[in-house]
């Protein structure tokens, strides 16, 4: 009966739909893909895509891994069957008792991101090692002059925190009323014959900890941590740019049972402001010129980053997209003295709205503007040029 139940099994490579020869890419595109298809949350109450999915993960758990895919090729499904039970161990549900398979949760991290939920406080991140608490990601949004001259922001982060009726230890009372698990006799991990190999993992009856409570704590069921929303201070330094990403250690997640605490990420985004643009440690103005202001020049005054200003010669004849340089007038680099530089980029602005008058002295302008011919260099030799490509064509 062993035997035949072995035989009716899929080869692992059908499963995926790749080739022998598939690279570790391939078998991670594969795998991805069909994951995202039978995964149980989008087929709820379907049988069949739930024993597909299991068979998938079985499949992948063996194939993504050296050793393990070179006995199978070698001895087919017979190379996991010493153990009892195939790649599982005799778990139906693929190796440390995933109900997903060893290789999704790697995949899920990878397409979902590390951090879960995007913006604001969400959980999950980095696996907890040892009761570790896991690491939080939130954002906080900041203005242009903020960055510029640095910031305090307060963010709200829903988290773990230690309990307080067992002071953290999980523990009824606080007492200390661990004991050493019997299962990993306090070692946190346990191994298992897997076919020809020996695998080890985390122990299941003490998460790792190596240690088990007898008696515990009735207001977080012996985690040692409860659920609450805190606020911290967040100091954001002069001259940060938009998705820095600022690291308070040990304000993520409290452990579990007193385990360290994970980390908080804090993304800062800066808004887009209605004067100044940044690149870097520069910052740039676009500064609107009348048509008469440029042609004869004269001064403007512009606001700087640092809530100063800055007088601005124009010379006379100034085109649009000329560009003036202020030095030492942009942003703080990161953690130094040092100073970008502002640019002043000119737009010039024709004018609308004309009177009378005022068209009349255009026309006269340019009427004397187009006999004279020395007005407007760049035009004039644009048309020169054209005038040659037509006369190229013989137009």
């Amino acid at each position: 009966m062993i035997q035949g139940s072995v035989m009716a099994k899929r080869d692992y490579y059908e499963i995926l739909g790749v080739s022998r020869e598939a690279t570790e890419d391939d078998l991670k595109k594969a795998y991805r893909k069909l994951a995202m298809k039978y995964h149980p949350d989008r087929n709820q109450g379907d049988k069949e895509a739930e024993a597909k999915f299991k068979d998938l993960n079985e499949a992948y758990d063996v194939l993504k891994d050296g050793e393990k895919r070179a006995a199978y090729d070698r001895f087919g499904h017979a190379a996991f069957e010493q153990g009892g039970g195939g790649p599982g161990g005799g778990n139906p549900f693929g190796a440390g008792g995933n109900p997903f398979g060893a290789g999704f949760e790697d995949i899920f991290e990878e397409m979902f991101g590390r951090f879960g939920g995007g913006g604001g406080g969400g959980r999950g991140g980095r696996r907890q090692a040892s009761g570790r608490g896991a690491d939080l990601r939130t954002m906080v949004e900041i203005s242009l002059e903020e960055a510029f001259n640095g910031a305090k922001k307060t963010v709200r982060v829903p988290s773990s925190v230690a309990c307080e009726a067992c002071s953290g230890t999980g523990a009824e009372g606080g007492s200390a009323a661990a004991t050493t698990c019997t299962t990993c006799q306090g070692a946190g991990k346990v191994r298992a014959q897997q076919g020809f190999f020996l695998i080890e993992r985390t122990c299941p009856t003490c998460g790792g900890q190596g240690r088990v409570i007898k008696n515990p704590c009735k207001v977080c069921q012996g985690a040692g941590r409860v659920q609450r929303d805190r606020t911290l201070n967040v100091s954001i330094p002069a001259g940060v740019e938009d998705g820095t990403r600022i690291r308070l250690a040990g304000e993520g997640e409290a452990g579990l049972r007193g385990a360290p605490a994970g980390d908080l990420y804090v993304d800062v985004s800066i808004r887009a402001h209605p004067i100044f643009q940044r690149d870097g440690a520069n910052i740039f103005v676009r500064v609107p010129l009348r048509m008469t202001q440029a042609a004869l020049g004269g001064t403007v005054e512009v606001p700087s980053i640092d809530g100063g200003r800055a007088r601005v010669t124009i010379p006379a004849g100034t085109q649009a997209g000329d560009q003036f340089r202020l030095r030492a007038k942009g942003f703080s680099v990161l953690r130094s003295a040092v100073r970008g530089d502002m640019f002043v980029q000119v737009s010039v602005e024709t004018p609308q709205n004309l009177t009378p008058k005022q068209r009349e002295l255009l026309e006269q302008f340019e009427s004397e503007a187009a006999s004279a011919g020395k007005h407007s260099p760049e035009a004039e030799g644009f048309f020169a040029k054209v005038k040659e490509f037509w006369d190229g064509l013989g137009r």
